[in-house]
């Protein structure tokens, strides 16, 4: 392994870690910023790939294609959805086709072909660890560049004024499932690897999938069109008390607003944790459509008489569960509004048990001293969606999908993906190159009209509290 030499005199204006859909948005408006901007973006992959154990068939974005990287913030940006179609010679069928929410995989390909061609992206480069020196006024970013083997081939080092976090989330396992994953003679997978699973869940006797996302319903729905009619065998378990739809109506999307991250960050931290839980289903629910598509395929399976073999069993939780049989797996379940516990065995368990927020704390180790912590010792994220450091620090580290905790349930949706770049940019060049809007919801989500720029009237007809005799 040889080492490259620091690149001491060519600091960066911006260097991003990790190139998922969120900071391939940021490179994507920095590359359209007038007067240039230096920024490199790293990521471990060898190339960009967007939850391809996901990818199934037909399953479609739960936003609509606007959510792009950058339309919402630059209509006329070349790394449009739209100039996408206009450059494969696919304008003119998408137009016919009159399809608002495109499937995963042409998103996935529409990130692939960004990637491809926008300047500064490096793949294939892990970053160990972000310093700051003080001596320089500069972030250190090292890294280690990866060969084609995935093994470490070079090391190097990037000076930087600001840095953008984008490392994603990984995938969630619950604690009382981790002894299954240990054991590989039967196969436990978790969703984010299904389809490279695919083949060996379909060959074994009996599957269970445990989850009550759209994941999990999407897995279920594969694997029941897959299995033959009257010995489908398929458990679907959930810990939610329904298969509940995901709240998709007009004003209540507007909780995917910038209107309504700016007033879920002006709420106390202790309002903040207590409202996050609540809000489930306004991301952790299931499409309409697919809950349809899955009623129509049991009901198709009941017409010639009999009923299909899956059992869909909502308000179950898992208390323990262990393999028996070497080659079977037996789960201890419990019904709280029963009180009734009972034991499933199984040849194979699909965990679409979601995904968790990636820790900083490896990454940014070297910044601990000078990061501040709120009361639960995440880290204090300001309105620019940056990480608050001590004042000896001048430049920023950024965060993406890594805010929930200050900004709401809006951090990890692609709807805000360029609303949030745009706001970056404007705030590490000290200009606006992507002039945003001042309202964005027909809702006011507070007394006072905070969530809108001041230069907004206040709503008609509510007084103060503070004014009331």
């Amino acid at each position: 392994m040889t080492a490259q030499p620091a690149e001491l005199d060519q600091p960066r204006d911006l260097v991003g870690i990790g190139i998922g859909p969120f900071n391939l948005s940021l490179a994507a408006l920095a590359d359209g910023v007038h007067g240039g901007l230096d920024a490199t973006f790293y990521d471990q992959n060898p190339a960009f790939h967007w939850h391809p154990g996901l990818l199934i068939d037909g399953a479609a974005l739960q936003v609509p294609f606007l959510a792009d990287l950058v339309t919402l913030a630059d209509p006329a940006s070349p790394w449009t959805f739209l100039n996408y179609l206009k450059a494969r010679d696919r304008l003119f069928p998408f137009y016919f086709a009159e399809r608002f929410h495109i499937q995963r995989a042409e998103y996935d390909a529409y990130c692939r072909w960004v990637s491809r061609q926008l300047p500064g992206l490096r793949f294939g480069h892990q970053v160990d660890a972000v310093r700051w020196n003080p001596e320089r006024a500069l972030f250190e970013v090292d890294f280690t560049q990866l060969g084609t083997d995935g093994e470490a081939a070079a090391l190097g080092r990037a000076h930087t004024r600001n840095v953008a976090l984008g490392i994603g989330t990984e995938p969630y396992i619950p604690d009382p499932l981790k002894p299954l994953v240990a054991a590989p003679a039967a196969p436990v997978i978790h969703a984010a690897d299904y389809l490279e699973h695919r083949e060996r869940l379909l060959a074994a006797g009996h599957i269970t999938v445990i989850g009550s996302g759209q994941s999990g319903a999407e897995i279920f729905l594969d694997l029941l069109r897959a299995r033959p009619k009257g010995a489908e065998k398929i458990h679907w378990l959930a810990r939610t008390e329904a298969f509940a739809p995901m709240e998709y109506s007009k004003l209540g999307l507007e909780q995917f607003t910038p209107d309504y991250t700016r007033y879920f960050h002006a709420l106390s931290q202790q309002v903040r944790d207590d409202l996050v839980p609540r809000q489930w289903q306004l991301h952790k629910g299931i499409d309409a459509d697919t809950l349809a598509a899955i009623h129509d395929e049991l009901y198709r399976r009941t017409l010639h008489g009999g009923w299909p073999d899956a059992v869909l069993t909502p308000g179950v939780s898992v208390r323990t569960a262990g393999r028996v049989a070497v080659t079977k797996v037996e789960l201890h379940l419990e019904h709280a509004q029963q009180g009734a516990r009972s034991r499933l065995t199984t040849d194979a368990v699909v965990l679409a048990t979601g995904y968790r927020e990636r820790s900083l704390d490896r990454i940014l180790a070297g910044l601990d001293p000078y990061m501040r912590r709120d009361n639960a010792e995440r880290p204090r994220i300001d309105e620019h969606h940056r990480i608050m450091l001590d004042d000896g620090v001048t430049g920023s580290v950024y965060v993406q999908n890594a805010e929930r905790h200050t900004h709401g349930v809006g951090a990890p949706d692609l709807g805000l993906a360029a609303w949030r770049s745009a706001t970056i940019l404007n705030h590490l060049t000290g200009k606006e190159p992507y002039p945003l809007p001042r309202r964005t919801a027909f809702t006011s989500f507070g007394l006072d009209g905070r969530n809108q720029t001041r230069s907004l009237p206040e709503p008609r007809g509510l007084v103060p509290l503070t004014e009331v005799r």
